[in-house]
């Protein structure tokens, strides 16, 4: 039996190997110095992100247990480009999936899961009644632009302005290149947690456009308390980017990062009206033995699957 998302390790990043399947499991060749391959095994069923960094290669019977395991893998190129892979199992059940429809396709109910991320990011938030999301917006700007400056004082860097260039990544400044490498990790966890819960990346609230909107904007929630204070605290790092990627799977040990997001997820895809224990319970949204497709009739709703609705002897 797999391990829930929630109690899943984080992500594990590889570059320069061969990650290849042999009859014990999928595992990582390394050659040696002297010409002699080392293997390190990968545990693919505890694993929730498999970062692939330059210099990998992977073989298909390797893929296939990746995603019969329901691991995300994250391509990450050089000059921080990603590309994300989606495994998603069959027998994921469809409730988050439904809930996040509704909730998109509303324009009302979507405002209102924007309004809700908003307040989650910072606690003191004082909105008015009526507030637009371009408001929301400004009032993000605004915010992070402050928490900029906080940060730029406490470490004594002077003036800071957040650039992500991958046309003149070598060009970057320290603190810049740092927080590209350990949000690509914080959105490669985010992803592999959507995929678990059986969401699309791309229907997003705030984020739009893109295949990985909703990526971002659950990813916001988190990065003020985890990659934007690493990321400045690495503003003398020699080499920011392997720094970054270390110190924030270290600090995922304490931070319990994927059971907030499940929660968090969860809560914001619920009316808050309507929130009971099965809606919060993570081994509700993520368990295996979920009940059988069924059908959808415009007038009668739900219907059962595996009957003959022919009418007459026809």
């Amino acid at each position: 039996m797999l391990p829930r998302v929630a109690d899943s390790l984080s992500f594990l990043y590889l570059d320069m190997v061969r990650v290849v399947q042999d009859d014990t499991g999928v595992c990582a060749q390394i050659q040696t110095d002297d010409h002699h391959t080392d293997l390190v095994y990968l545990p693919t069923a505890a694993l929730s992100c498999l970062l692939l960094g330059p210099g990998v290669s992977i073989t298909t019977p390797a893929l296939t247990t990746l995603a019969r395991h329901g691991t995300s893998v994250v391509c990450v190129g050089a000059g921080g480009v990603r590309a994300y892979a989606g495994i998603l199992p069959d027998s994921l059940t469809t409730h988050w999936l439904e809930q996040q429809v509704a909730t998109w396709a509303d324009p009302a109910r979507r405002l209102d899961v924007a309004v809700r991320m908003y307040r989650m990011r910072f606690k003191d938030a004082d909105l008015p009644g009526s507030v637009t999301l371009d408001q929301l917006r400004g009032m993000e700007g605004q915010r992070m632009k402050a928490l900029y400056k906080i940060l730029a004082q406490q470490h004594g860097i002077g003036r800071f302005r957040r650039n992500y260039r991958p046309d003149q990544w070598d060009t970057q400044d320290p603190v810049n290149l740092a927080l590209s490498a350990a949000n690509t990790c914080l959105y490669g966890i985010v992803h592999a947690a959507l995929l678990a819960l059986g969401l699309s990346p791309a229907l997003g609230y705030v984020h739009a456009g893109t295949q990985h909107a909703f990526v971002y904007d659950i990813a916001d929630l988190y990065k003020a308390d985890t990659t934007l204070p690493l990321a400045f605290a690495l503003h003398n790092s020699d080499n920011p980017e392997q720094e970054a990627r270390r110190r924030f799977r270290e600090d995922l040990r304490l931070l319990r990062l994927l059971p907030r997001i499940v929660q968090n997820v969860q809560t914001l895809l619920t009316p808050p009206h309507t929130i009971t224990a099965d809606d919060t319970d993570e081994e509700h949204s993520e368990r295996h033995d979920v009940r059988m497709v069924h059908l959808w009739d415009p007038k009668a709703g739900v219907l059962p699957a595996g009957v003959n609705y022919a009418k007459g002897d026809g």
